[in-house]
C-alpha cells in the first residue's frame, strides 16, 4: 500500500468493473418467456384478423401488414444492413422466402380443407424442425425432447379436433408447415451470427416484396378501408410481425430451434384462450385437454 507524504495510507479510488456473464439458464429461461410471449401476440391476432380478412383480401393483407413490419424496423434496421454483409443478405432473403411460402402455402391449403385439419398440419411445425435441423446440420435431438415433441403434437391433434379435409389441402399446408419449421432450424444457425435488427429487417422485407408481386398478379392490391382492418393491419404488422420476427431472432441467440419450435406450439392455445374470452368460442373436453398435453410437452423437453 502506498503512502502520501503525511505518511497516512493513500486509498485508491480505482475501480475495475467486470462484466459477469450471464447464466445459461437464466439466457434460456428469458428467451423462453420472449418466444412465449410472441405466440400469445400471434394468438390475439387470430381473432383480429379473422375478422379483416372477410372484408380485405388475404395475400394483400399480409402484404400490406409486412409493408408495415419492414417501415417499423427500417428507421434503425438500415443503418445495420451493411454488417450483415453478403452471406447474411443471403441468409436472411432465404429466411423471408421461407418466412413468405409457409404463408402462401398454409393459405392456399386453408382454401381447399377445413380450418380444424389446417389448424393441426401446421402445427407438425413442431415435429418438423427437429427434423429439419437434424438433415440440414445433423443437430442430435435427445429422447426426452422426441419425447415433448411427441406430446405437444399431441396435443395439437386434440386442440384442432384432426378433422379430415382433402388431401391436396392438406398436403399444401403441411409443406406451408415444412417452410415456417425449416425457417425456424435455419434461424437457428444464423441468428447468431449476425445483427438481430437488420437480419430481421431484410427477412421482413423479403417476405413482404413476395407477398406483393402475388397480391399485384393476382390483382387484389388495394387501399384498405375501415378500422376493422386497419386495426388488424396495424397490431399484426407491427407487433406481431417487426416485434414478433424481431424477438424471434434474439431470442434464437440464446436457444435451440426445438426450443422455439416448442413454445412455438403454444400459438394454437393462445388462439384457443382469445377465442373463448373474446369471441365466445367453446373448445370442449378434449379442446382443454389438449392445451394442457401441449404445456406438459414443453416442461418435458425443457427439463430434458
Amino acid at each position: 500500500m502506498r503512502r502520501s507524504r503525511s505518511g497516512r495510507p493513500k486509498v485508491s479510488t480505482t475501480f475495475t468493473l467486470r462484466t459477469v456473464p450471464e447464466p445459461v439458464e437464466i439466457r434460456l429461461v428469458r428467451a423462453l418467456a420472449v418466444l412465449i410471449l410472441v405466440t400469445a401476440v400471434w394468438g390475439v391476432t387470430f381473432v383480429q384478423v379473422k375478422d379483416a380478412v372477410a372484408l380485405y383480401p388475404l395475400v394483400a393483407f399480409f402484404a400490406v401488414r409486412f409493408a408495415l413490419g419492414t417501415a417499423a424496423l427500417a428507421p434503425v434496421g438500415l443503418r445495420r444492413v451493411r454488417s450483415l454483409g453478403r452471406r447474411g443478405l443471403l441468409a436472411a432473403c432465404l429466411g423471408g422466402a421461407l418466412l413468405g411460402a409457409g404463408y402462401v402455402l398454409q393459405t392456399a391449403g386453408l382454401e381447399r380443407t377445413t380450418v380444424s385439419a389446417a389448424g393441426f398440419v401446421t402445427g407438425m411445425q413442431t415435429v418438423l424442425t427437429p427434423v429439419a435441423a437434424w438433415l440440414l446440420f445433423r443437430d442430435r435431438i435427445g429422447a426426452a425432447t422426441w419425447c415433448g415433441v411427441a406430446l405437444a403434437t399431441a396435443g395439437l391433434a386434440l386442440l384442432a379436433g384432426v378433422n379430415r379435409g382433402s388431401t391436396t389441402g392438406d398436403l399444401l399446408v403441411l409443406a406451408g408447415a415444412a417452410g415456417f419449421a425449416l425457417q425456424i432450424a435455419l434461424m437457428g444457425r444464423w441468428a447468431p451470427r449476425f445483427d438481430a435488427v437488420a437480419f430481421t429487417l431484410v427477412e421482413i422485407a423479403a417476405a413482404c416484396l413476395g407477398f406483393l408481386v402475388i397480391a399485384l398478379v393476382r390483382g387484389d392490391l388495394s387501399v384498405p378501408h375501415g378500422w376493422t382492418v386497419w386495426g388488424a393491419l396495424i397490431v399484426t404488422g407491427l407487433f406481431a410481425t417487426a416485434f414478433a420476427y424481431l424477438a424471434q431472432t434474439w431470442a434464437q441467440r440464446r436457444t435451440t430451434a426445438t426450443r422455439t419450435a416448442l413454445a412455438f406450439a403454444l400459438e394454437p392455445v393462445w388462439a384457443a384462450f382469445f377465442g373463448v374470452t373474446l369471441q365466445g368460442d367453446s373448445l370442449g373436453t378434449a379442446g382443454w385437454v389438449g392445451c394442457a398435453v401441449i404445456m406438459a410437452g414443453i416442461v418435458v423437453a425443457e427439463v430434458a
